[in-house]
């Protein structure tokens, strides 16, 4: 049996406890129920988004924005198990952000070229 690896089946888990980790929450009444670190207002797709597209590192990531590495690891897991989801929000909220921006709200001036 040289160079064979026994794989145990996966129906013999009797012996497994299923632990969590209850770094990542969701109240309706915060950031509109959207996923966030626990503890804080900080959205997953924020991490998310700073991670892939501003190619920050996670240690960078726990440094700008003042959490745990454990608590950006836990909520680029969330992202990664959820990514179809989070990027449709990141892509709907980038979205209003540039119609808000051609109708000029949130300037104090108007336009001046249309």
């Amino acid at each position: 049996m040289r160079g064979r690896v026994r794989v145990a089946k996966a129906t013999e888990m009797s012996d497994v406890t299923v632990l969590s980790i209850d770094t990542i929450v969701s109240n309706p009444n915060i950031r509109s129920g959207r996923p966030i670190i626990a503890g804080t207002t900080l959205m997953v797709q924020d991490v998310a988004a700073h991670h892939i597209y501003r190619k920050y590192t996670p240690e960078e990531l726990a440094e700008q924005l003042q959490i745990s590495l454990a608590q950006v690891f836990a909520a680029l897991a969330y992202y990664y198990d959820h990514k179809d989801e989070i990027d449709a929000q990141i892509e709907a909220n980038d979205r209003l952000i540039r119609e808000a921006k051609e109708k000029g709200f949130g300037q104090r001036h108007p336009p001046v070229l249309r």
